[in-house]
C-alpha cells in the first residue's frame, strides 16, 4: 500500500511556502516521526537460550575427596622475601561455600596434608578449582596462583596424586601465565555415592571393592529435601519460608507470598564425616513481611525428627505435624546415602 501524502502547504501572500526545496520533505518527515512514536510498534525481544543442565536442580551422586598436600616455589609477595600461603578449593556448579586449608606463616615450601570432602552432582562437567592466596592482616588477600581440575578426568574408586603448575588465570594467551608462581601437589579421589557406584560394578567387580575396604565407609550426604507445608497460617500475615537448622548450619527455603499451602520443593545437601545417629534435624515454617522484611517476623511452627530412622532406612518421606501451629503440616523428605 502506497503511504498516504498529507498537504501541509501554506499559502502567504499569494505562494506556498512549502515549494520551497527541501522544506516538505522535512515537514513529512517530522509528521511521521511523531504520529510513529504513538504507537507501540512490533519489536525484536531477543532472550538468551540457557543451557537446561545449569538450570536442572542435580541431587549428589558422590563425593571427590581431595588431600592438599604441599606447595613448592611459591611467589615472594612479603617484604621479607616470603608469603603466608593458603589454599581455596571449590567445585563449580555446586553451589556451596568453598572451603579453606589452615594459613602457613612465612613459608615458600608449606606441607598442608590437609583432606577435605566435596559434594559431587555431575563429574562429567564439575571442575575442581583450586586457589593459593597469600594471607594479609590488612586488606585483600594476594592470589599467587591457581590451577582447574575437571573431575572427568578422574576414575571411580583411583587415587591419583596432581602435581599442579599453578598459572596466573585462565587466559592461555595472558603473557604473565608464562611466569614460574609454583606447583601444587594434590591427592583426589572420587567415590560414587552407594546408589551410583551399581553403576561402575560392571567393568570391574573386585577393582571396586577392593578401593571400597579403603574408603571411609562412614562419610556421606544428607540430602534434606522440603517438599511442601499444608494449612500454616500467620497471626499478622502469612507469607511462608521454611528454615532448616543442623549442627550449626542454617540454610532456608524461598519465601511463598500469601497463601497457608506454599510448594517449595527444594533439596539442601549436608556433606557429613559420620552418620547423624543420635542427632536432630530443627526444621521451623516462618513468615515474614513482604515489605520491610527485616521486621515482623513470626513462627508458624516447627518439627524436630530424629535421624536415627533416616540413617538405617536410607531414606524417608513423612508428613509432619508442626508443634505450636493449629493445623499446620510439613512434607519432608530425607535421605542418607553413604560412599
Amino acid at each position: 500500500m502506497e503511504k498516504p501524502q498529507i498537504d501541509f502547504g501554506l499559502k502567504i501572500m499569494g505562494g506556498d511556502i512549502m515549494s520551497i526545496p527541501g522544506l516538505y520533505r522535512f515537514i513529512q518527515e517530522t509528521i511521521k516521526k511523531q504520529v510513529a512514536s504513538l504507537y507501540l510498534w512490533p519489536r525484536i525481544l531477543e532472550i538468551p537460550i540457557l543451557d537446561p543442565s545449569m538450570l536442572a536442580t542435580r541431587k549428589p551422586v558422590g563425593i571427590l575427596h581431595v588431600n592438599v598436600v604441599r606447595a613448592s616455589k611459591l611467589l615472594k609477595m612479603d617484604i621479607l622475601g616470603t608469603s603466608d600461603p593458603y589454599v581455596k578449593l571449590s567445585l563449580s556448579g555446586g553451589g556451596l561455600p568453598a572451603k579453606k586449608t589452615s594459613i602457613k606463616m612465612r613459608n615458600l615450601n608449606p606441607v598442608w596434608n590437609e583432606k577435605f570432602k566435596l559434594i559431587v552432582n555431575d563429574p562429567k562437567s564439575q571442575v575442581l578449582h583450586l586457589q593459593v592466596y597469600d594471607w594479609d592482616k590488612v586488606g585483600g588477600h594476594d592470589r599467587l596462583g591457581m590451577q582447574l581440575v575437571p573431575l572427568k578426568l578422574l576414575t571411580p574408586y583411583e587415587s591419583k596424586e596432581l602435581v599442579l603448575d599453578l598459572v596466573k588465570n585462565t587466559d592461555i594467551n595472558d603473557t604473565q601465565n608464562k611466569k614460574p608462581r609454583g606447583k601444587l601437589t594434590v591427592e583426589l579421589l572420587f567415590t560414587p555415592l552407594r546408589e551410583e557406584s551399581m553403576k561402575y560394578l560392571e567393568n570391574s567387580i573386585s577393582d571396586v571393592k577392593e578401593a571400597e575396604n579403603e574408603v571411609l565407609e562412614e562419610a556421606g550426604v544428607l540430602s534434606v529435601t522440603i517438599q511442601g507445608a499444608h494449612g500454616v497460617e500467620g497471626e499478622k500475615h502469612t507469607n511462608p519460608y521454611a528454615v532448616i537448622h543442623f549442627r550449626g548450619e542454617r540454610k532456608k527455603t524461598k519465601m511463598m507470598k500469601k497463601t497457608r499451602d506454599p510448594l517449595w520443593n527444594e533439596e539442601f545437601p549436608f556433606m557429613l564425616e559420620e552418620p547423624p545417629i543420635g542427632e536432630k534435624i530443627h526444621i521451623e515454617v516462618m513468615s515474614k513481611r513482604t515489605v520491610f522484611s527485616f521486621l515482623q517476623k513470626e513462627s508458624l511452627g516447627h518439627v524436630e525428627i530424629n535421624l536415627a530412622d533416616v540413617v538405617s532406612n536410607g531414606r524417608i518421606n513423612e508428613k509432619y505435624n508442626l508443634i505450636n501451629s493449629k493445623n499446620g503440616k510439613i512434607h519432608i523428605q530425607m535421605m542418607w546415602t553413604t560412599a
